[in-house]
């Protein structure tokens, strides 16, 4: 299927932007530009069809996450939940708060005909205390009439959006990770099978079940097709959230870039640093050989110290743990003081055994966590140990080569444990 009928105006975004409208759309508007919402069936085999995957970080196939929960649903006899994840939870990411702002009929359009295609009758929005979002979406809900999906704020920390956490939240508990069994697929909120999609997946979703397969892979590249959603980091400018192709090269992304750049990261702070040769190669996990994630991307420049940025960032993400397991409780914090060690030339130069303690640390914490906050921090660990290796070295000689000390990522400032200042 690659059209369906249309009330007259109505447009097939055969081009980009398919997702961000260039002004709030409300319902009439939205009906206007995409049509009326599709129904459910046949969507399973479109989804899989399309080859969406999650936009949240994960990428997984989003049909088998379907699938799985109405399998769930059908060996227990519990009716299933539906969630839309709209908890961005990493400071650099802007996506979903812009995705929601323009086009919350969109992501309301995708939640509702996911919940009804796993047989859901009880579905939730959720988005971080603190964004401004919920007056908009209320607007919006209200313009529905009979559409019923609770808004939920939910704390601000990174791991709110961690779907055991998330789950765990709405169903009235603290909103901490829990141990991976049973999945959130078979018991999630209020002990129901519950599917959790990120905002940006469900809006996709909507639009392949209007336009179908064949029209969504009109962008992207045969393995990773479609678009995808991404804030854009670069040094003096405010963040920028585009939509763009799968397959795009990074340099079109970024621009014009005010300086000569040493590394980019991608996918955020549980990504990777690359060295700044990935700007000539294209926005898709097989080419830049490292997940996508949610979409972050951040061009680092080359006055910059990037085990300096790397270590803000380490320090960020071990404060934010849920404390809760032995990797994040014990791991994630000396991990993060011996790279901020490591950040100083002063403290460095006299520390011979620091690069042998992270590698070390890494190992132990990797794969043992209640969630994977420890995993994201040890990839993006191992990438700036490899991508910084030179000015490692130079710190171990108790020398610094950046000569700018203004970070690029953002970082909230919270006081620090003592083991971290």
């Amino acid at each position: 299927m690659t059209t369906i009928p249309q009330p007259a105006g109505a447009v097939l975004h055969d081009a980009l932007p398919r997702l961000l409208p260039r002004t709030p759309l409300d319902l009439a508007a939205h009906t206007a530009q995409y049509g009326p919402r599709a129904g459910t069936q046949g969507l399973s085999a479109m989804l899989a069809e399309a080859g969406l995957t999650g936009r949240g970080g994960a990428a997984f196939p989003v049909h088998r996450k379907l699938e799985a929960v109405a399998a769930a649903a059908g060996r227990s006899g519990r009716t299933p939940v539906a969630v839309a994840n709209g908890c961005e939870g990493e400071p650099a990411s802007h996506k979903d708060a812009t995705l929601l702002r323009l086009a919350p009929h969109l992501v309301l359009d995708g939640l509702l005909t996911a919940a009804e295609a796993i047989g859901a009758r009880t579905a939730h929005l959720a988005v971080e205390q603190g964004s401004g979002l919920l007056p908009g979406l209320r607007a919006a809900l209200a313009e529905r009439g009979g559409d019923r999906v609770e808004l939920t704020e939910v704390p601000r920390r990174f791991l709110s959006g961690e779907s055991s956490a998330l789950t765990g939240y709405l169903s009235g508990g603290s909103g901490l990770p829990r141990f991976p069994q049973p999945p959130t697929r078979e018991r999630g909120v209020g002990g129901a099978p519950t599917l959790v999609q990120n905002v940006e997946t469900l809006a996709q979703l909507a639009l392949v079940s209007r336009y179908g397969p064949g029209w969504f892979r009109t962008a992207g590249t045969a393995a990773e097709p479609g678009s995808m959603l991404c804030t854009v980091h670069t040094a003096g400018t405010a963040p920028r959230v585009f939509e763009a192709s799968t397959g795009t090269p990074l340099r079109r992304l970024f621009g014009p870039l005010p300086s000569p750049v040493q590394a980019v990261l991608v996918g955020g702070y549980h990504g990777s640093w690359l060295p700044a040769a990935a700007l000539d190669r294209r926005l898709a996990a097989a080419d830049l050989g490292v997940p996508l994630g949610a979409g972050v991307l951040a061009a680092l420049p080359a006055d910059r110290c990037g085990l300096v940025e790397t270590a803000r960032v380490l320090r960020y993400l071990a404060l934010e743990s849920a404390g809760q397991c032995g990797p994040c409780l014990n791991g994630l914090p000396r991990i993060a003081a011996a790279f901020a060690d490591l950040a100083s030339p002063l403290r460095a130069v006299g520390s011979p055994r620091l690069l042998d303690d992270l590698a070390r640390w890494s190992g132990l914490v990797e794969g043992r966590g209640v969630c994977h906050h420890p995993d994201g921090t040890v990839r993006l660990v191992r990438s700036a140990l490899t991508v910084f290796a030179a000015e490692a070295s130079a710190h171990q000689v108790g020398y610094c080569t950046g000569s700018n000390p203004a970070p690029l990522l953002p970082v909230p400032s919270d006081p620090a444990p003592e083991g971290l200042r």
